[in-house]
């Protein structure tokens, strides 16, 4: 919400913390950024926000689906792709929709730096030793 409502709080932050530590969390809904504990839409797009922000040095992004969050449908593959084709230099978290190992297995392969696992880890759908032989390989 911080990068939203103040961007120039956001890089501050940016500036004195460093690219390394600091990470834009885009959360979207129907690629629009959502805010407020996703309570609102934003009528920023999600593309060009990541990528003015790219272009003042953020390379983390930590970019949540809203509607895949929770429902373990698979990730949104095409908007990540997308994403990373179209912002340089970006380190693409993916959130949202992971359900089983082969989801991981598809962000690694299409160049995510990360992914975050939430209720495929609760439901047991994934488990942390195959998290942990993935990480390993």
């Amino acid at each position: 919400s911080i990068a939203v409502k103040a961007p120039e709080l956001f890089l501050t932050w940016l500036g004195t913390y460093g690219s390394e530590k600091i990470i834009l969390g885009a959360d979207a809904k129907d690629r629009k950024i959502a805010v407020g504990g996703w309570t609102e839409t934003s009528n920023k797009e999600l593309i060009p926000f990541v990528k003015a922000y790219a272009k003042q040095g953020v390379r983390y992004v930590i970019c949540t689906d809203i509607a895949r969050d929770g429902m373990l449908e698979g990730p949104a593959l095409d908007l990540y792709k997308e994403m990373m084709c179209e912002i340089e230099d970006i380190n693409l978290i993916a959130s949202g929709g992971i359900s089983h190992m082969k989801d991981v297995e598809r962000l690694k392969a299409i160049g995510c730096e990360g992914a975050i696992i939430g209720k495929a880890i609760y439901e047991n759908r994934i488990t942390l030793k195959e998290l942990e032989r993935f990480i390993l390989n």
